[in-house]
């Protein structure tokens, strides 16, 4: 009797280590997720459709999708994954992207050698 009573315990802490904790782990991970959603994240949602977030309302997002830029309300347990995560104001891209006097001169010798970097590429390949 005892034996049998340790096996069926035994049973059950086998399916929770293998079954339940993971799902619960993975549940938490998604609602973190959507709860850290912001405006500007483009996101795919669980129907396949891809948009960017301009509003967000309680439990409902309004995404922006395609290239005449309808709006889309859905709620946001439907939301699947985050493509790309907004950059944050003062950030360090954000600040690089803004063509001002200061930069200016910067922004240039980066592209100048961003695109020697891919004509030497180019080149390469086609000596190869």
């Amino acid at each position: 009797m005892v034996p049998q009573i340790i096996m069926i315990v035994a049973l059950f802490a086998i399916m929770y280590f293998m079954l339940i904790r993971p799902q619960k782990k993975k549940d938490d991970e998604i609602r973190k997720m959507r709860d850290n959603l912001k405006v500007g994240d483009d996101i795919l949602t669980i129907g396949g459709i891809y948009g960017k977030i301009v509003r967000i309302k309680d439990d409902r997002l309004t995404i922006q999708v395609g290239a005449d830029r309808t709006r889309i309300e859905v709620a946001k347990w439907a939301v699947n994954n985050i493509e790309k995560a907004s950059e944050g104001k003062g950030g360090k891209d954000a600040e690089e992207k803004k063509v001002t006097p200061k930069n200016m001169k910067k922004l240039g010798e980066k592209a100048e050698a961003e695109v020697e970097e891919a004509v030497a590429e180019v080149a390469q390949d086609a000596q190869e």
